[in-house]
């Protein structure tokens, strides 16, 4: 008898360092920026969101004014109707070094560390820098053949599309809630916390030093504030990234259901002083869920999503629902039964609680995870 192959599959995006030389950098910058520009002369053609009757009326002047080729021609048109798509009642402006999309016509693989790129010279063979983590995710996966040229901080990278295999999801014993915060980023119902104090320590540093240097506003501020662009948002997806691998790992090995709050619109809903609006703007707790979410999905890790409402005032003994029941930020103090503990604790249970609730009947039926013996889990 053979085995059945699992087949299926999810998207993943890499980024790949392109190792060019200083000739090979120039030409693909000269290809962006006249990329670009046509770009640019195409939107003002009228608010075509149809590719084909956009190509009709400028794909002609695209090869003969830009003296691009047929394929970058198509891709311009591709980019400035997909712009058009997104917001119908402006016209869009696209910078000089913004992202080339590729294709399988315009772009090649020559192996897996050199790819064959159109540029507004013919094509050229570009070696790439590889990391570990790229290493484990391309070797061996289908790449699509989409890609995206970006330019970033005085670097050509290749954002590139990739099957990632997906484990069968497994039957789930237990279900492990996690509640989102600000100053704990993840409290998960074992009582486990991911501090965000790191992450405000950062935050706070940077919004300083920013102010330092606009103040300043001298030649040398505005190229260290050029150096300092995306130093932070890269903290924090580094951050998110572990807290998402953390969560994923403990519930794959409890055999858990991952369940999550849905958090969206949360920013319009909530009100804080002025004091708190930065810290408040900057929660990436939509991207913290999105890495949770397709690691899950990687991992066979069911994902469950609950209302929020009322997670940090409602005691998980009683039900009792009251502004009351949090007396402090961190504190949860049930006025009915007198249950108390950390209030992120107690919001993480009650999510926990809502998503065993909400799961088809199973047998055994789906426990809350609770805190594990010492040592293990944490």
């Amino acid at each position: 008898m053979t085995q059945a192959i699992n087949t299926r599959m999810t998207l993943q995006t890499l980024v790949l360092r392109l190792d060019t030389t200083a000739e090979q950098t120039g030409i693909l910058l000269k290809t962006m920026e006249t990329f670009n520009t046509a770009c640019n002369f195409v939107a003002a053609k009228g608010r075509y969101t149809n590719k084909v009757e956009l190509q009709k009326v400028a794909y002609r002047e695209i090869r003969e004014k830009f003296r691009l080729g047929a394929q970058m021609a198509i891709r311009v048109i591709s980019k400035v109707v997909e712009a058009r798509k997104r917001d119908r009642d402006r016209q869009p402006t696209f910078k000089l070094r913004g992202a080339i999309q590729y294709d399988q016509r315009n772009l090649s693989w020559k192996g897996l560390d050199r790819a064959s790129i159109s540029s507004i010279e013919g094509r050229m063979t570009v070696p790439m820098r590889f990391g570990e983590y790229q290493k484990q995710n391309l070797y061996g996966r289908v790449v699509r053949g989409q890609a995206d040229l970006i330019y970033r901080n005085g670097v050509l990278y290749l954002a590139v599309v990739v099957d990632a295999p997906e484990e069968t999801p497994y039957e789930p014993k237990r279900v492990l809630g996690v509640d989102f915060g600000i100053e704990n980023l993840a409290t998960d119902s074992t009582g486990q916390n991911f501090s965000g104090r790191k992450v405000d320590e950062v935050r706070q540093h940077y919004a300083s030093l920013r102010g330092r240097l606009q103040s300043c506003g001298t030649k040398s501020a505005k190229r260290h504030l050029k150096r300092l662009s995306g130093k932070e948002r890269r903290f924090k997806r580094d951050a998110n990234h572990g807290i998402a691998k953390a969560l994923v790992a403990k519930a794959k090995r409890t055999e858990s259901l991952i369940a999550l709050e849905d958090l969206e619109g949360i920013r319009e809903r909530t009100r804080v002083s002025w004091l708190q609006r930065e810290r408040h703007s900057k929660w990436a707790f939509a991207q913290l869920r999105t890495f949770v979410e397709y690691k899950a999905k990687m991992a066979g890790v069911p994902v469950a999503v609950v209302d929020p409402r009322n997670t940090s005032r409602e005691c998980p003994d009683c039900g009792a629902v009251s502004k009351r029941n949090r007396p402090e930020r961190n504190l949860f103090r049930c006025v009915s039964c007198g249950r108390s503990g950390p209030a992120d604790y107690i919001a993480a249970l009650n999510i926990a609680r809502r998503a065993a609730v909400n799961q088809p009947i199973v047998t055994p039926p789906l426990v809350v995870t609770s805190p594990l013996p010492s040592g293990v889990g944490n």
